[in-house]
């Protein structure tokens, strides 16, 4: 998921979706959200021209990106948008009882399950009014990522980044590296870095999340974009031999991870590339895009996760996408409409990146001129993938990436070990209990 700053505790983050839907667990209702009218008032069908957005965009710059956004909307249409607020954490951690309490009309959201899991519950409304307006505009694939299980659309997309096999250019230029394609050109390349005293890949796991984007890869990679996102939904079984396999071959570059890894944060790992320690890294432009910068960030380059089954190649593409959803309260505000329209288009998305050189709008209309090459790279990688994943933990349930899923990589990084059977037993638990 999008990262807006280096120290987002994407551990915390995680923790909202432990009972899913379903939970009993009291949590404190998204304060600065209440007390705000909003657009169309459901009860007197009066029209008050403001409307509110409950935004988990807290940190800095973010946040002055957005209410950038905000004014150019008011400018453009006389209207007024309150945004309030709440840290990125707190915001995630009590978004079940928020809409089901009162909730802004707009709120900041994600793709993948967690989009399907609030519409399916009938707790936010189909936007397919906005996309008879702003469909257009966007990629099938992209638009497929905001398409629920009803087939109604329920998020507009705002901002995305790939997930690659990220590197330093002129590290690659001066030891005669070429780019691998296929698997087993990957692992040679990781035997001749070994071989000249470069660690071939770094990696980092101390935060538990960022080792689920190389188990998608490969997971994608082996058993091809349909089958990860059914697991992801646990309508595939854990226990079987194409989940053995993904560690099994994964189990073929363990020898090339940079070591330590589980006491390491992703930026130290990141830092290992732009200080030509390390050769590559599987991570996602906006984490190492956003940590390496100046003479760093000109020398970045990525290429996409290498291919192992030719009947799959590198079709599928791990871009999260972050966007807007639209609660039952913004049934009938005209002014909520309006944003989430105007929050389609690429000048809207273009004047909330602004400087941000780590992620890419969504919109097919943003105005790509002021990208950084690698920006124009990420954007072309993105809208020629066959298939979009969203990650592990938004395609998936919450609460068993989190508990499940993220301690059991962890242990098969450290002893080579993944127990098939054991995470089968506790995803029919989890999905069980959000069920």
């Amino acid at each position: 998921m999008t990262m807006s700053s280096p120290v987002f505790d994407r551990r915390a983050f995680l923790k909202l979706g432990g009972a899913g839907l379903a939970s009993a667990v009291l949590l404190p209702v998204l304060s600065a959200c209440t007390g705000v009218s909003s657009g169309t008032s459901p009860s007197n069908g009066t029209s008050s021209k403001t409307s509110t957005v409950g935004s988990n965009y807290s940190d800095p710059t973010p946040k002055a990106a957005f209410a950038a956004v905000v004014a150019a909307f008011q400018q453009q249409s006389g209207d007024t948008i309150t945004v309030n607020t709440v840290s990125h954490n707190d915001f995630q951690n009590n978004i079940n009882n928020y809409l089901q309490g009162s909730p802004d009309a707009v709120f900041t959201w994600f793709s993948g399950y967690r989009m399907k899991a609030y519409a399916k519950n009938g707790l936010t409304l189909p936007l397919d009014d906005v996309w008879a307006k702003i469909g257009s505009n966007f990629s099938q694939s992209v638009t497929d990522a905001s398409t629920a299980a009803d087939g109604k659309k329920y998020l507009v997309p705002w901002v995305t980044y790939p997930w690659a096999v990220f590197y330093s250019k002129s590290l690659f230029s001066s030891k005669g590296y070429q780019v691998p394609v296929k698997w087993d050109d990957f692992v040679a390349l990781c035997k001749q870095m070994q071989s000249d005293g470069i660690i071939p890949i770094a990696f980092a796991d101390k935060d538990l999340w960022p080792a689920c984007g190389t188990f998608d890869y490969l997971d994608m990679r082996l058993n091809g974009y349909q089958f990860h996102v059914d697991l992801m939904a646990h309508n595939e079984s854990w226990d079987q031999p194409k989940v053995q396999q993904i560690f099994d071959t994964w189990k073929q570059i363990l020898p090339y991870h940079q070591s330590g890894s589980l006491g390491r944060i992703w930026q130290d790992a990141a830092n290992a590339i732009g200080k030509q320690t390390a050769g590559m890294m599987v991570a996602g432009s906006d984490q190492i895009a956003a940590q390496l910068t100046g003479a760093q960030y000109d020398d970045l380059d990525f290429f996409a996760f290498p291919e192992i089954d030719a009947s799959y190649g590198q079709d599928a593409v791990e871009a999260p996408i972050d966007g807007f959803m639209m609660s039952k309260r913004g049934q009938g505000d005209a002014v909520a409409t309006a944003f989430m329209e105007y929050l389609g288009t690429g000048a809207a998305q273009q004047t909330y990146l602004g400087s941000n050189v780590s992620d890419v709008a969504t919109a097919n209309d943003a105005d790509t001129s002021k990208y950084t090459p690698l920006q124009t790279k990420c954007a072309k990688f993105i809208s020629s993938a066959k298939q979009l994943s969203q990650f592990l933990d938004r395609d998936s349930l919450p609460a068993f990436a989190s508990d499940v899923m993220e301690p059991a990589l962890q242990t098969f990084i450290s002893t080579g070990t993944f127990d098939t059977k054991s995470v089968e037993s506790q995803a029919q638990q989890k999905y069980a209990s959000a069920s």
